[in-house]
């Protein structure tokens, strides 16, 4: 594959060639910097390995990078947490400091920090590269913890292989039990992960697994990038759990946050050597005008190299089999692309790009892969720039998938807009097909993003207040039907005419009720929505339920027929009727979404051969009306030898997928 490969693709692209070569160039000529004498790039980013608190033969040793201090002492319970000259580090080169710790002995959960001094001031820093840092729980100061546990856990299996499309379950770790507080690695492990299993989803993707100080942030404020956040537990534990995932043939993925860093100064990478800009851009270039945190300087060796090993480091140490890069769009464009909407490829190539942090995921994707050629990687990027899931020696980025983020936009936009007998079924197809088909695409119907503060769940928005008193199995109400009819079609459509792979969010599955708002000042710091109620889907009485017996099915068929080997291919678009039906391989889909009209015989060209209902929203299994009868096969009639139709009964606000053998 040439390095052109990309504008071959697209000729839209064309006159922007000089741009993609550019960016291929200066790609290629960081690589070689940061290369340098190894053989490969992922083997020279160790920053890990070199900086933070390592046993040595003589005892410890801890190195730091700090250019702009002019002295840095370790401290800790060793020496009451006052500056002692015993403890001072040595400046080495190039703004490194180093202590050799002879006969000193860091036991296993020994508290300690840094007091780092440079003109002008000082203050108390967590060393960059600390691999657990914990919080007092008295005093809410956070201090690095030497993690030397007396049995340490050792991982009993290599990564996941990456050759089933993925079909993602979003979690997070601390809002994963109906617990008013913070859940663990462990409970995850115990009460969720075999709920992830029985649904058939190969792939789970973690939130907020890096440290951040402030539990609000849902993980996206991140202080301490080679730490687990200790709130969930153990380093142990954790890699307990994706070992467990691995055991039952699903993949573990974790949200990466490269994109900023929370701005905290004693907790985090603001200002740890007295500087503004030792790990971030200069000035107002520096900081997120919305997110209020830091932005990394992509621009400099240093930097590249603690994030590049930051992504090695993840991969090595706890066996992850990816990543979902979060904040791309912020990421690569100078003004974070705050109020833009990008119709024009005009706006990918107008001088609003930071060429700096493009190079960044070029050469994060080629780490990532050289370390695992398994592991997967995923875009977040709302802005659709192209090339972000295409090879980096094609011109792209890289990325395994992107997500189709539009397609969870369109379905709330929808729900909030527009009448039921207004859904125009040609638009549907249109908005849930339309990708780029160079890129492999990831589709959902809602993340955690949709369910956030101020928003709510796609079942919640289509059943409300009707939610508390009429899902009982012996309460009628014409809402709570609408809603579970389309909650199911909803996400059946979405799986249907996915790209790639497909997301589903912890618990939307089953219709989670309400949102997500996790502890803070304006909510009284309350858990009632950083939880997820199980008892809802497990209690028999309940209609939840059969949400989640449909999801399973659905997933299941998905493996089943392998889903993405093909892709969708419209058969009819009956826009007055609101009739959709398309075939994907074997499958056909056949949705009508008329909220009153049911047709008896209705007709429609398909390929010709015997169909059979695999799939039916309308069944009594999932809480339907029962109104398919499932047993009966059904055969095309010939019209001609181009030609075959076939005439099937649609109840109204009802899909089925059927199999033609």
């Amino acid at each position: 594959m040439t390095r052109l490969d990309l504008l071959k693709r697209d000729n839209l692209l064309e006159p922007f060639a000089s741009v993609l070569e550019g960016r291929h160039d200066r790609y290629e000529r960081a690589e070689k910097e940061l290369q340098g004498d190894a053989l490969t790039l992922a083997d020279a980013c160790n920053s890990y390995l070199h900086f933070g608190l390592h046993r040595a033969e003589e005892g410890w040793v801890f190195r730091e990078w700090a250019p702009g201090a002019t002295a840095i002492y370790l401290i800790g319970p060793f020496n009451e947490w006052r500056k002692c000259p015993a403890h001072a580090m040595t400046r080495v080169n190039d703004g490194e400091w180093e202590i050799r710790l002879p006969g000193m002995t860091f036991t296993h959960g020994m508290l300690y920090r840094l007091l780092v001094e440079w003109n002008g001031g000082s203050g108390e820093r967590l060393p960059t590269h600390a691999r657990r840092v914990v919080q007092d729980e008295y005093t809410k100061v956070f201090s690095a913890q030497a993690w030397e546990p007396p049995r340490p856990y050792r991982m009993k299996r290599e990564t996941r292989p990456s050759d089933a499309p993925p079909l993602i379950y979003e979690a997070h770790v601390g809002m994963a039990t109906e617990h008013r507080r913070v859940s663990t690695f462990t409970e995850f492990r115990l009460f969720v992960l075999p709920r992830v299993a029985d649904l058939g989803y190969n792939t789970i993707q973690f939130m907020g697994i890096q440290e951040h100080p402030y539990y609000g942030s849902f993980g996206y404020q991140v202080s301490n990038f080679f730490a687990v956040s200790s709130r969930f537990g153990t380093p142990e534990e954790l890699k307990l759990l994706i070992d467990t995932a691995h055991e039952m043939g699903i993949r573990v993925i974790m949200d990466l946050v490269h994109s900023h860093a929370v701005s905290n100064e004693e907790e985090g990478l603001g200002r740890f050597d007295g500087s503004f800009d030792q790990f971030f851009y200069p000035g107002e270039r520096g900081w997120h005008p919305l997110w209020h945190s830091r932005c990394f300087d992509y621009g400099k060796s240093r930097v590249m190299h603690f994030l590049l090993s930051n992504c090695k480091y993840w991969l090595e140490e706890y066996r992850f089999d990816g990543f979902r890069f979060d904040g791309i769009t912020s990421m690569i464009y100078l003004d974070h692309g705050i109020n833009r909407d990008f119709t024009s490829y005009d706006l990918y190539y107008d001088g609003n790009q930071d060429e700096n942090a493009i190079t960044y995921l070029k050469l994060a994707n080629q780490v990532v892969h050289e370390v695992n050629p398994g592991a997967i990687t995923i875009a977040e990027d709302v802005s659709g720039m192209p090339g972000m899931a295409f090879p980096v020696h094609g011109g792209g980025f890289g990325f395994d998938y992107r997500m189709s983020m539009g397609v969870a936009d369109y379905w709330i936009k929808l729900i909030k807009e527009k009448r039921d007998e207004e859904w125009h079924v040609g638009d549907l197809f249109y908005e849930l097909t339309n990708k780029r088909v160079e890129e492999r695409t990831i589709s959902y119907a809602e993340s955690h993003d949709q369910a956030m503060v101020g928003d709510k769940t796609i079942f919640f928005r289509l059943v409300d207040k009707e939610i508390y008193d009429h899902m009982s199995l012996f309460s009628n109400n014409h809402v709570i039907d609408r809603g579970m009819m389309l909650h199911k079609m909803i996400r059946l459509l979405t799986i249907g005419t996915a790209g790639d792979g497909y997301l589903t969010f912890m618990g939307n599955e089953w219709g989670h009720p309400e949102w997500i708002d996790f502890p803070r000042e304006g909510n009284q710091w309350s858990y009632d929505h950083a939880r997820r109620l199980w008892s809802l889907v497990d209690d028999e009485q309940l209609r939840f339920r059969f949400l989640n017996a449909f999801d399973r099915a659905m997933i299941r068929l998905a493996v089943k027929y392998r889903l993405f080997d093909w892709y969708p291919e419209p058969l009819l678009r009956d826009n007055a009727q609101q009739v959709l039906a398309f075939t994907r391989g074997a499958l056909l889909f056949v949705f009508n979404f008329n909220p009153t009209c049911s047709f008896e015989g209705y007709g429609f060209d398909s390929p010709p051969g015997k169909y059979t209902v695999v799939l039916n929203t309308d069944s009594v299994a999932f809480n339907g009306f029962g109104r398919v009868d499932e047993s009966i096969d059904h055969f095309t009639r010939y019209v001609s030898p181009a030609r075959s139709r076939l005439h099937l009964y649609l109840p109204a606000r009802a899909a089925m997928v059927l199999e033609r053998n």
